[in-house]
């Protein structure tokens, strides 16, 4: 009954310090978030109730699901110091429970924080991101340019196209190319110096082109000035910016790597980034529960200023980490999941260490 009674207390201490936290901050990040982008809301006369209703509470859970491994962090060392600079955790130990025992509701709270933070990332978040991101693009951020230069993609099985640029205000791309491959050769091959989107039509329309169609053992020739064609691609693909994917749910994510991957798309890495990394965030709960635990179960000089220092340390070296490792994923070799979950491998050992170091 006891053992029952400590597991409420702790599990209650634990997520009202983490929620407390997690207001307090969010309330402070909302403050300097209006500061800084008042300019912004003024200059481009952006409605309070969007402002309100499609900016800041949508921004509240972004912000708070993106910090929360933080959060936790401070919050197990701030009310578990707490308990041993008033002797909690000595008189806990000496009643006979053992210090994994301790760590039980611990564990049960960050499970039920983390499972949380599961479904929200998956399944709420990437809806709620839809409205904050079009928010941003209409009131705040600058117009999106693209700037990838030699564009490769396969739009379809065995069709292939090319820019050298692209504008994506004029929907036009300059030194276009299309090959159609059937069985492993060349059939047809279209060269055009200028393609441009016909929006009255709803079709590309391709100028001064050549092309060449090979039919079994004669090869035909042709050249024009202007072409309207149905190709299987659209100008909406050039106009938007890398973070769009976090406007999808897990299921469409993976539908449109899949999609992606087929195409040939430069940035699947990046995508492959951001599945990932919606099932390590809530695993790095339970490790910064355990690291904090361990951190913060002793009575040291100095008091519990120390510990949270230590503690606002490691967290912040976690975040930092993590963005290098998925920079190497996005513009190296490192494969995304790797990337993804280094971190998370790194800094479990860290936590076993810990836990082994306060067990003794």
């Amino acid at each position: 009954m006891k053992i029952k009674i400590l597991d409420k207390y702790i599990v209650l201490k634990f997520l009202g310090t983490f929620f407390f936290a997690l207001a307090l901050i969010i309330s402070i990040a909302i403050v300097f978030d209006i500061s800084e982008k008042i300019d912004d809301f003024l200059e481009k006369d952006a409605p309070m109730h969007a402002i309100v209703f499609d900016y800041y509470l949508n921004f509240i859970p972004f912000f708070a699901n993106l910090f929360s491994p933080l959060f936790i962090f401070i919050s197990v060392i701030f009310f578990t110091s707490k308990m041993a600079g008033q002797t909690e955790i000595i008189a806990i130990l000496a009643s006979g429970i053992s210090f994994k025992r301790l760590l039980v509701p611990y564990l049960v709270a960050a499970l039920f924080i983390s499972g949380v933070s599961f479904y929200l990332v998956n399944y709420v978040l990437p809806h709620s991101n839809s409205a904050r991101i079009a928010f941003e693009t209409k009131y705040i951020k600058n117009p999106f340019v693209y700037k990838n230069k030699h564009v490769h993609r396969q739009i379809a099985p065995g069709q292939f196209i090319y820019f050298e640029s692209y504008n994506n205000f004029d929907k036009i791309g300059y030194q276009f190319s299309y090959e159609r491959i059937e069985n492993g050769s060349l059939n047809f091959k279209l060269l055009s110096e200028r393609i441009f989107w016909d929006s009255l039509k709803n079709k590309w329309t391709i100028e001064n082109y050549f092309t060449r169609e090979i039919k079994g053992m004669e090869e035909v020739i042709a050249t024009g000035f202007r072409m309207d064609t149905s190709l299987a691609f659209y100008p909406g693909e050039f106009n938007r910016r890398d973070n769009f994917v976090e406007t999808m749910d897990t299921p469409e994510l993976n539908k449109y790597i899949e999609q992606e991957i087929l195409r040939g798309s430069e940035e699947v890495p990046f995508y492959l980034v951001e599945k990932h990394r919606r099932f390590s965030y809530p695993f790095a709960t339970f490790i910064l529960t355990v690291m904090g635990v361990s951190l913060s179960s002793r009575k040291v000089r100095g008091g519990i200023g120390v510990q949270i220092g230590v503690g606002i340390l490691l967290s912040f070296t976690y975040i930092m980490f993590m963005q290098i490792s998925q920079t190497f994923a996005t513009n190296g070799n490192l494969p995304a999941w790797l990337a993804v979950w280094i971190p998370n491998i790194f800094f479990t050992i860290i936590a076993i260490f810990l836990l082994k170091r306060a067990a003794d």
